[in-house]
């Protein structure tokens, strides 16, 4: 039967509404080795809890987190997090990037098939004796603007995952055009494109970039709405919407998805950040104002994502 897999079990897919797809609820970057910039979004449980809430006062109905193994993936918390919020939390799966991947993974000395059945054996089983299963496979992704060997059979094993399993994947592609490097695996892997969605595009923006996803027959995600921590990131929105704009003249708008990758205790409205609100409170309003609809808008927040993380 179609369902979403959510972290307290399978949910009746009409039942997600407006939903971020790319977010972390917990995430510690500055862990691995050779960082020093303390990068962390808090295991706060309360603050998160009070900051999901904001997101579910202005029309929240889900949330997908995408944080992995490396870096601080905990289903036993996302669990405690559903039941109190009241939001239907989705869990991700695999192998972050290079620089990310916990030793203990030995991704450097698996084959491709043994990593893709893990990824399986956690769809199938749940992670471990937790029980909770992902929903979807990512964030994956590359370090540069190139996929290295290691990262090259993470990605492959993603892919026949989501080919054993009807898992999309998502992906970490920044500040180039490496999400196509990204599909051409894919691709080779056989794995059915209009479920790959190529993140942070945003990043990189670029007209001609977005229309190469697409007519691959792929999504791409404008996921880092509302981030601050650059000039650019500050002040390039305005031609984010541009872009937006034509796709959706372009009738693109089923193949794009918006969030907002929170991932520091900064972008917590605790601590002067927009949390998990400002697509809501900020982007949203600003798109209805250049003149794209609420269905173009509900297309985008609400069925695109319903359609990637329903299985089956």
């Amino acid at each position: 039967m179609a369902h979403v897999q959510t972290v307290l079990g399978p949910l009746e897919p009409a039942s997600l509404g407006f939903t971020l797809p790319h977010e972390h609820t917990q995430i510690a970057l500055w862990h691995i080795d050779g960082r020093w910039d303390y990068c962390q979004l808090t295991r706060d449980e309360p603050v998160i809890l009070e900051e999901l809430a904001g997101f579910r006062a202005r029309g929240g109905s889900g949330l997908v987190d995408l944080t992995l193994p490396g870096v601080g993936r905990d289903p036993g918390w996302l669990h405690r997090l559903a039941e109190a919020s009241g939001l239907h939390l989705v869990m991700g799966c695999g192998w972050y990037r290079t620089a990310y991947y916990p030793p203990e993974a030995r991704i450097d000395r698996r084959s491709v098939d043994d990593l893709a059945d893990e990824l399986v054996g956690e769809a199938l089983a749940g992670v471990g004796e937790t029980g909770v299963r992902p929903g979807i496979i990512g964030e994956t992704g590359t370090d540069k603007p190139w996929i290295s060997a290691v990262e090259e059979r993470v990605h492959r094993a993603a892919a026949r995952a989501a080919s054993r399993t009807g898992l999309a994947i998502t992906t970490h592609a920044v500040m180039s055009a490496v999400g196509l490097a990204q599909l051409r695996i894919f691709e080779e892997e056989r794995a059915d494109l209009s479920r790959v969605v190529i993140g942070h595009a945003d990043s990189y923006p670029v007209l001609s970039h977005y229309l190469e996803i697409v007519r691959r027959g792929a999504n791409l995600e404008l996921d880092f709405l509302g981030m601050s921590f650059t000039p650019i990131e500050r002040h390039g929105e305005g031609r984010i919407v541009e872009l937006l704009c034509e796709l959706l003249a372009r009738g693109h708008a089923d193949r794009i998805l918006l969030s907002q990758d929170v991932c520091h205790d900064s972008q917590l409205t605790r601590y002067d950040g927009h949390g998990y609100v400002y697509l809501a409170e900020s982007f949203l309003p600003r798109l209805r104002a250049a003149g794209v609809s609420d269905s173009e808008i509900e297309t985008m927040t609400v069925l695109n994502p319903r359609r990637l993380l329903t299985i089956g």
